[in-house]
């Protein structure tokens, strides 16, 4: 890319070439896609190779979704991670080396067997994995360790610190692989290895660490995920009745308690706020460690990612967070930089980038708007309506139209005299969406555009006006009931229709989490359902822990 030549472009098949392309183009145009929404990300493979463990069984041509585990074809992954927050004596802010050397080998152990006592779903899967029995432990809780041990993320000590806690994890990992491979023997693929030469020892397994997202397993174990600084040290819940609680990062609030500061309108603001960076009654040297991952510039989250690449077999998953105002030079310079760092790949994401949309609003020009979240107003236990009978087509429809304290149409019934099946099914349909869109402040005057003059075979005729459907009728009730209320309410202010511009997540609680911070909503979750966002380059479900990542 930086000599701006051409390379082929070649048939995984044939193996032959079929074309060229200029790499800095192809280079520039993934610099400007993830700077536009967050993908791609970028992976090394000629890096990747370069530490396969067995070139001479295959090569690497892509890796799993969240890039840490690169992988021959029908390999599978098998990882683990040791919980950095439990490694710290009782008594002292001090590592405990023995217990983090102990957990280690247990961990080598644990997941060897796991090759052994798996079943595969196909015979290719289960016999390249025994043969390399490849296995991929890492760390998760390393901001917290940070925190306790008073080591700003962003800092030399934090750089100095990784390297040295991933060094010795590798070491540990080597020395039990190496006791289980005189026990047990070595990986099948050995002979075809790189450790043929023996400088390394009788190995057990072909790679023995990676760096995953956790996320899942950190919200299990109640640590901050992978290699990944804090997200957000309090947010705003809201619960059950729409009362809203204030969550506050439990290391942050017992200094925070220690030092005098506490307080629970403090915990809101930092709720808001999402950083304490600038809130001015918090003390500069807790504020330097309680640093979020916003409030940390892009070159530290890589150097970070490139000190525990030095020590790990197989890939690091980081994502390096960008402010909303970052440019496509920034994104460039941290690519460029994570490759001269060793790392295997990279992923970023730029604030934002996923919750603007460019519209077309004249000929003109362009007009950007950003896409608040809509979140439907919760439903009192009691309220006030009218139903109107209407005659269709299809029989007498009633239709019920509660209102909201402005006296305008916040949620509609529909009932069609004894109908029932797919008829009673549509109208229902009709119903539930119709109160969704009006309980989220959608303008009820588009609403009432959607549903009017759609067209059914039977239509009929309602005091001198034709009546085309049922969803044609109920527009019209719709319709009348704005007009009624717009007229008893000439004088007064139209209320807020609902709609918040902040984003929600849920916890691993059930609440409803408060503040963009937490991610980025990008779909719903295939388990539960819910909120489905985009946290440090995974997709997770913070409502029942599902996670793209594993």
């Amino acid at each position: 890319m930086l000599a701006d030549k051409e390379y082929d472009i070649i048939d995984p098949h044939t193996k032959k070439p079929v074309g060229q392309l200029k790499a800095k183009e192809v280079f520039e145009l993934m610099v400007k896609m993830a700077w536009k929404n967050g993908e791609p990300g970028i992976i090394f493979l000629d890096r990747m190779n370069q530490f396969n463990p067995t070139p001479d069984v295959g090569m690497y041509e892509s890796t799993n979704p969240c890039g840490e585990q690169v992988l021959l074809p029908y390999e599978s992954c098998n990882l683990g991670s040791v919980n950095l927050n439990n490694m710290l004596k009782a008594d002292s802010n001090e590592i405990d080396w023995e217990k983090l050397s102990r957990t280690v080998k247990n961990a080598v152990h644990f997941l060897d067997n796991v090759i052994d006592m798996n079943n595969y779903p196909l015979k290719k899967i289960e016999q390249i994995t025994r043969s390399n029995r490849k296995i991929g432990l890492g760390v998760m809780g390393f901001a917290d360790m940070l925190i306790k041990l008073n080591i700003p993320y962003n800092s030399e000590d934090a750089i100095a610190l990784a390297e040295k806690v991933m060094a010795f994890v590798l070491k540990k990992a080597r020395e039990e692989s190496r006791v289980l491979g005189k026990k047990r023997g070595v990986f099948p693929n050995f002979d075809k290895s790189i450790y043929k030469n023996g400088k390394e020892g009788m190995l057990r397994n072909a790679t023995l660490t990676t760096i995953a997202p956790t996320g899942t397993l950190s919200i299990i174990a109640g640590c901050s995920s992978g290699i990944e600084p804090l997200f957000a040290l309090s947010f705003t819940r809201k619960i059950l009745d729409n009362q809203q609680l204030t969550d506050v990062n439990p290391y942050f609030k017992d200094v925070a308690t220690t030092r005098g500061f506490f307080s629970p309108e403090l915990m809101k603001s930092i709720a808001e706020k999402g950083s304490i960076a600038e809130i001015e009654e918090i003390p500069e040297d807790v504020k330097k460690v309680f640093v979020i991952s916003h409030d940390i510039n892009a070159i530290w989250h890589v150097r970070m990612q490139g000190a525990f690449q030095k020590y790990t077999d197989n890939a690091v998953s980081k994502t390096v967070n960008f402010h909303q105002d970052a440019t496509e030079a920034d994104v460039r310079e941290v690519y460029l930089m994570s490759y001269k760092l060793g790392c295997k790949g990279i992923t970023t994401y730029r604030d934002k980038s996923r919750e603007e949309q460019v519209l077309n609003i004249q000929t003109t020009g362009k007009k950007r708007i950003e896409v608040s979240h809509i979140v439907p107003r919760p439903r009192p236990a009691v309220t006030i309506g009218t139903t109107t009978k209407i005659t269709t087509g299809c029989g007498n429809l009633y239709v019920t139209i509660n209102e909201d304290e402005q006296r305008l149409p916040f949620e509609v019934f529909m009932q069609m005299g004894k109908a029932g099946g797919c008829a009673m099914s549509q109208l229902e349909a009709i119903g539930r969406l119709l109160s969704l869109a009006l309980r989220s402040g959608i303008d009820t005057n588009v609403i009432v555009e959607q549903l009017k003059g759609i067209r059914c075979p039977s239509p009929s005729w309602e005091k001198g006006g034709r009546i085309f459907s049922c969803s044609d009728a109920i527009a019209r009730v719709v319709e009348k009931q704005l007009i009624k209320a717009k007229e008893e309410k000439k004088s007064e202010t139209k209320s807020e229709s609902g709609h918040e511009s902040k984003t929600f997540d849920r916890d691993d609680h059930g609440g409803v989490a408060v503040q963009k911070k937490l991610g980025n909503i990008v779909g719903v979750c295939p388990d539960c359902g819910a909120a489905l966002y985009q946290v440090e380059g995974c997709n997770i479900c913070h409502s029942c822990g599902f996670s793209k990542c594993g």
